[in-house]
């Protein structure tokens, strides 16, 4: 192959993202004709799975999406049940379930900034090899890591997968000497943290820009987490009930997960760097200052960029779950009552890696009749599909290998989690 003219870039398996994808690139007469981030994880049909079981399963059975990320969906799972059967969770165990997600966000972004894509920006092609040349900092990535799977251990049962969540709370909540206990081990992540930031910031970036519409969760008071007003940079919010209305999802010909849109609007980004942009002024005072010292302003339009995002959501994370166990005091019981009844409900909380929906239908003794789940990759895919049109029409001049390798490392700049976005509604196969 020639560096112009015609040619085409394939990687079959993408590495150091969750699940398995590819991507392919053509180029024609030296223009880009087409780029398609492939998804080929077989469907695993897990909202067809959910159909006839109880209301009180989806938070079991949706944690297993995803190893990085199962408490954002059981917290959306629970929040969609309780909406359907008209309770409300706050309190106490509202605060649980926040300082729960604190460790999810603390284990799953540094398990991206350090594992996956840090060696892109410091030319390694894994952590291993990484780690001969910097031990210490993949040690200290580890020990952060570390840090939030004690948080999601001891409020979830285990780190990976937890059983102590339930619709209406938990099954049993922590003393506070346990809670105690996490305090010394997070001021040493916070320090981490800030470290992490620092190190991040000081990577070489690529001058690639975007102008997608960004869409988060918004809280006023507070950045979000595990609760808020689906919101957009330009002026859209809306109900998360409503959240079919506008959340449209198409199925593509090279994908397995469909590809989503807002209704009227067309593709839109969600994430980090979203909820940074919209939530940014709700950030602890540490985490701002570190944001500020980091060189982001007050939003990030440069997805090579979006790790120090990353980082800067660690330090606030830490901050706080460190806040939410200086004021701990045990609720009265560990869950609230959730009867069954037959209705509609919708949950949408902040995965790591962006908004995450669910929405379920329930008939008056609460089995699921219905189940729709729309994960944040799936919702990204369409706008990464579009990044990575500019940015390949950008270096044309670059040969194969280091075009490939630079593409690569594009789609890691929005830790897709490709497991989590095979959900489809529709599979026809044509045989001749």
């Amino acid at each position: 192959m020639t560096h112009r003219g015609d040619r085409s870039l394939r990687v079959g398996a993408l590495a150091r993202v969750e699940g398995e994808g590819a991507m392919r690139v053509r180029v024609d007469q030296g223009r880009v004709a087409d780029v398609a981030l492939e998804i080929y994880e077989p469907p695993r049909f897990f909202e067809a799975l959910l159909r006839g079981r109880r209301y009180t399963e989806p938070p079991d059975i949706t944690a297993r999406i995803c190893g990085i990320c199962p408490v954002a969906y059981q917290m959306s799972a629970c929040q969609a049940i309780e909406d359907a059967c008209g309770v409300t969770v706050d309190g106490r165990v509202a605060d649980l379930r926040r300082l729960l997600y604190c460790g999810e966000w603390i284990e799953s972004h540094t398990l991206h900034i350090y594992l996956l894509h840090a060696p892109d920006f410091l030319g390694y092609p894994g952590v291993v090899e990484m780690a001969r040349d910097h031990r210490a900092v993949v040690e200290r990535g580890l020990a952060l890591k570390k840090t939030g799977n004690a948080i999601m251990s001891l409020l979830g049962g285990r780190a990976i997968h937890p059983v102590n969540v339930r619709v209406g709370g938990f099954y049993r909540v922590p003393t506070r000497a346990e809670l105690r206990d996490l305090v010394e081990p997070l001021r040493r992540a916070r320090d981490a943290a800030l470290a992490t930031v620092e190190w991040v910031a000081g990577f070489e970036y690529p001058d690639f820009h975007h102008d997608h519409e960004l869409l988060a969760l918004v809280e006023p008071g507070r950045y979000a987490i595990e609760r808020g007003t689906p919101t957009t940079d330009r002026g859209l919010a809306f109900a998360v009930a409503a959240f079919d209305e506008y959340v449209i999802e198409e199925q593509v010909p090279h994908s397995t997960a469909l590809h989503a849109r807002l209704n009227g609007r067309g593709g839109y980004l969600t994430g980090p760097t979203a909820r940074y942009a919209l939530n940014r002024r709700w950030l602890s005072p540490l985490a701002r200052q570190a944001a500020d010292a980091a060189g982001l302003g007050a939003d990030c339009r440069n997805p090579f960029r979006s790790i120090v995002v990353r980082a800067v959501e660690v330090v606030y994370a830490v901050d706080e779950a460190l806040r939410l166990i200086d004021s701990y005091e045990p609720p009265a019981a560990p869950a609230v009552d959730v009867p069954p009844r037959a209705g509609v409900g919708c949950g949408a909380t902040e995965a790591p890696r962006g908004t995450l929906f669910h929405r379920y239908v329930l008939d008056a003794d609460g089995t699921v009749t219905s189940a729709r789940i729309v994960p944040p990759t799936s919702q990204n895919q369409a706008s990464i599909e579009a990044d990575l049109r500019r940015f390949v029409g950008d270096r044309l001049h670059l040969d194969d290998h280091a075009l490939t390798h630079q593409c690569e490392q594009a789609i890691r700049n929005y830790d897709p989690c490709i497991s989590c976005a095979t959900h489809f509604l529709d599979l026809t196969v044509q045989r001749t």
